[in-house]
């Protein structure tokens, strides 16, 4: 059940740094080398989660956006969020074989290997205005790929919009000209 009657949080006096600070680095996770950036503590905390959810938003409430795109795991928290926020409906863009009815699917590099993301055919209309949202904006690769699936489905991507971006991993320019909104750079 949801709870309607509790209020939105107030805006801590310096919201981005109480965005960043909920999430937890964690060294040579999930192999020696890689450092990982955990969401747990920020999805554990209904305030920061609730003032997250707003700041994604806000950019694009005077936009016409018809549906928000988010890509799996993390960014299904997130981006169904953010579709609820802004009175829109969600597409999930989801690991192979997930998905029971026709499926388009892009596949794109990984540093070790190669993924794919897929989508059910008629998620989105032609020319279906689409945010999409993740968690982390790392190398690009993940979220690339998903505009370019949104598109190959019929849907124009408004704009990506990430909880974080990690500086130097040219995440920013793999994406081209796609308009960008993070909340905090890492």
């Amino acid at each position: 059940m949801i709870d309607e009657s509790r209020p939105d949080p107030p805006a801590p006096p310096d919201p981005l740094a109480l965005i960043a600070s909920r999430i937890r680095i964690v060294p040579d996770f999930p192999s020696k080398g890689i450092v990982f950036r955990d969401i747990t503590p920020l999805v554990g905390d209904w305030q920061a989660l609730s003032l997250c959810t707003r700041l994604l938003a806000e950019p694009f409430r005077s936009e016409k956006i018809d549906a928000v795109a988010g890509i799996e795991a993390r960014g299904f928290i997130f981006g169904a969020l953010v579709a609820q926020a802004m009175g829109v409906g969600f597409v999930p863009l989801r690991k192979p074989g997930k998905l029971p009815f026709e499926a388009r699917s892009v596949s794109y590099a990984l540093e070790y290997g190669e993924s794919a993301l897929e989508a059910h055919v008629d998620a989105l209309g032609s020319g279906r205005r689409t945010l999409l949202v993740d968690d982390i904006l790392a190398t690009g690769g993940s979220a690339a790929a998903a505009c370019e699936l949104i598109e190959s489905i019929g849907g124009e991507v408004v704009a990506c919009a990430f909880v974080a971006e990690l500086e130097g991993l040219g995440g920013r320019e793999r994406l081209g000209d796609y308009r960008m909104h993070s909340l905090t750079q890492l």
